[in-house]
């Protein structure tokens, strides 16, 4: 039952979930299907017990069949026994720096490190001290305890009506919205329409473990108005409960979102709920709540992903640096515009090139772009330093060394950042301008390669090249007190390189494959 995925109500049957506890024979007889049919354990074990589920709809009334088989792995690479408990769970590993890289060199450099022969023995009936406080620590999908059950993130279930037996669970980002049955002579009597309904239990930092408790802290406050206008409140200590005043009910949550701070270790540290809260008249039978719930580990700075894990088309691509002074890349650096994105020029109305300086527009994925601007030369200009203005123009300040490869790529997983490769190439064209001939550059051209990732029927957008082309051109002798137009220009362009070869050539057979993160944890 704890395998069991679609099992996501508290208490509750969830529907053609065949796998479900909560489920009676009575409850099996209605269901069409099951929408988990075999449920295993880890799939890198070698062997192990699935159990498999069926209807029986001849039967009347229908039933469930429930089977218990033995199941092998076919793949070589499997696990044949976890007798190593902790190699189960992936804690953040310490990143090098130039101040701690001696020790770790000292910890790790031996054949082997942190394996003490007892934590290699078969006999797991012991519980170990590293097990008991694997007890006490959240995991991925777990639901938030609170001191009185778990952290609500009220949502629709069958209909668009709010159900509030919906938890929350431990780092899933979630956002629903449902309808909410009110009428202003019992606002004040619906707890759903409440903030102390949302923040008035505390929640357990770690699973089991009353000791520590953590408070809901409001946020923000936000007031809606009738006609939709939104109003920021400038104290959010005040708790402002439904109340009706000339035949409105004011005060009424119309919004919450909660943002969870956590520990690498699975605990929770802090919580914080914002409120948006409006009215309702006398004719007004139903609101739309919205919730939505987020999550940050302590001592880092959230990053806006674009894509979950292959590139949304039109979302932002990510780009960053290597950072200097390691003896390796260990970790990317985001790029220092907003949300660490990769940037061409901004077109601007007049199209002056030296005015449209600093402006900068996202390149978003899987839109082809061209930008661009005029830049009027005179005789007087120097060679040198207008070659560094228009590569400026062209790259920004800080043009980024890599570009993530994925939608959700993580700063610390170096392999899945794409290195941009630069070539410059010059253009035949010759413009009378300086006494001596001089090399500016007056176009950038931005390719980016990527190629469909994964199943095929849901595939995700993975780039695998990025190239970044500089085109230069001779400026010659411009007699004094003439001027000349030169355009600049900027371009990005987007290359699918999955598609199918063309008939006739004979392409080589390609095999995506990608294994989990921490596939070989401990060792990289």
């Amino acid at each position: 039952a704890k395998l069991c995925v679609c099992d996501l109500l508290v208490a509750q049957c969830d529907v053609n979930c065949c796998c479900d506890p909560d489920c009676s024979a009575a409850d099996f007889s209605l269901f069409t299907t099951c929408s988990v049919p075999v449920v295993t354990g880890d799939n890198r074990l070698c062997s192990q017990k699935a159990a498999i589920y069926s209807l029986d709809v001849e039967a009347n009334p229908p039933e469930r069949i429930f089977k218990l088989v033995d199941q092998v792995n076919p793949s070589v690479f499997c696990i044949h026994a976890t007798n190593y408990k902790e190699a189960l769970s992936f804690s953040s590993p310490r990143m090098p720096t130039s101040e701690n890289f001696d020790q770790l060199l000292k910890e790790f450099e031996s054949a082997t490190f942190s394996a003490e022969p007892d934590s290699w023995n078969m006999n797991t009936d012991a519980q170990s001290p590293s097990d008991a406080k694997e007890t006490y620590r959240y995991k991925y999908g777990v639901p938030i305890q609170t001191v009185d059950a778990f952290l609500r993130l009220p949502s629709p279930v069958v209909s668009s009506w709010c159900s509030d037996a919906n938890p929350a669970g431990f780092l899933v980002n979630q956002a629903t919205k449902c309808t909410r049955s009110v009428s202003v002579e019992k606002c004040g009597n619906i707890q759903a329409v409440s903030m102390l309904f949302y923040i008035n239990s505390s929640i357990l930092a770690k699973l089991h473990e009353f000791v520590f408790q953590v408070n809901i802290t409001v946020q923000s406050v936000v007031v809606q108005s009738l006609n939709g206008m939104w109003t920021l409140l400038d104290s959010s200590d005040v708790l402002r409960l439904p109340m009706i005043l000339d035949e409105l009910c004011i005060n009424i949550v119309l919004g919450v979102s909660y943002h969870i701070t956590y520990t690498d270790a699975g605990e929770i540290i802090e919580a914080a709920a914002s409120f948006v809260v409006g009215a309702i008249n006398k004719e007004a039978l139903s609101i739309q709540q919205s919730f939505e719930i987020s999550f940050t580990q302590v001592n880092t700075k959230p990053v806006p992903l674009s894509g979950n894990p292959g590139y949304v088309v039109g979302l932002p691509v990510r780009a960053g640096f290597r950072p200097q002074g390691y003896p390796f890349p260990v970790e990317i650096l985001f790029n220092t515009n907003k949300h660490g994105q990769l940037t061409i020029l901004q077109s601007t109305s007049n199209q002056d090139c030296l005015s449209a300086q600093g402006a900068r527009t996202p390149v978003l994925f899987g839109y082809n772009m061209v930008s661009g601007c005029k830049l009027r030369i005179t005789a007087a200009m120097k060679c040198q330093p207008l070659t560094q203005t228009l590569l400026d123009l062209l790259k920004g300040q800080t043009f980024p060394e890599y570009v993530a490869s994925f939608g959700n790529s993580q700063a610390q997983d170096v392999l899945d950042w794409v290195p941009i490769t630069h070539f410059q190439t010059s253009e035949q064209r010759i413009y009378n301008a300086f006494q001596s001939s001089c090399q500016i550059p007056i176009s950038l051209e931005i390719e980016v390669k990527w190629t469909k990732y994964g199943s095929l029927v849901n595939p995700q957008a993975r780039i695998v090249n990025v190239t970044a082309t500089i085109t230069t051109t001779t400026l010659k002798q411009l007699p004094s007190g003439r001027e000349r137009t030169i355009p600049i220009t900027s371009s990005v362009v987007f290359t699918d390189i999955s598609s199918p070869a063309e008939p006739g050539y004979k392409a080589w057979p390609t095999i995506n494959v990608k294994l989990p993160f921490d596939f070989f944890f401990p060792f990289v």
